[in-house]
């Protein structure tokens, strides 16, 4: 049986972040929504999780109307089972991760970025599940010295490094 690949553009508002992982029990909602409110105080996000067994719905939960509503979207139209996807405002990724990546259920994260994404899926006769995903677009170049002096100087502009 040869499985059905699917690309799943990920629908979001370009000033939007979006983490997509995967998970393994309906307890992740909870968790992930606990994880992300305890990392950024004021945190405006909306999640979702597919449900794998049972009655296998989309769980959601979130701060945020439109974000939930853009999650739910999306992780039905993913489709995939144990997968999450999280929309974030008032927070980037590397604000949250680390919370994300201590929830218990969490098995793996695809991606983190505001760049347009894809996910790669693949259908079988039992379900769906994302292969990987495509996050942004192919390099132009390589990097010169210019470009290294000026990545430097943005990572001290938005306070990451010193």
């Amino acid at each position: 049986m040869t499985p059905q690949l699917t690309t799943v553009d990920i629908r979001k508002p370009d000033d939007v972040n979006v983490i997509l992982g995967q998970s393994h029990f309906i307890k992740t909602v909870e968790d992930l929504h606990e994880a992300l409110v305890n990392a950024v105080p004021g945190i405006a996000f909306g999640l979702a999780f597919c449900e794998a067994s049972g009655l296998r719905l989309v769980r959601w939960s979130g701060t945020d109307a439109e974000l939930c509503a853009l999650a739910r979207e999306n992780a039905q139209a993913l489709g995939a089972g144990h997968c999450f996807i999280v929309f974030l405002r008032k927070a980037y990724p590397i604000n949250v991760l680390g919370a994300i990546r201590q929830v218990p259920e969490v098995c793996r994260i695809f991606c983190a970025t505001s760049n347009a994404v894809q996910a790669i899926v693949a259908e079988t006769p039992q379900g769906r599940g994302i292969l990987g995903v495509i996050d942004g677009e192919s390099p132009l170049g390589i990097e010169q010295d210019a470009d290294i002096a000026e990545r430097k100087a943005m990572l001290r502009r938005f306070g990451y490094k010193a």
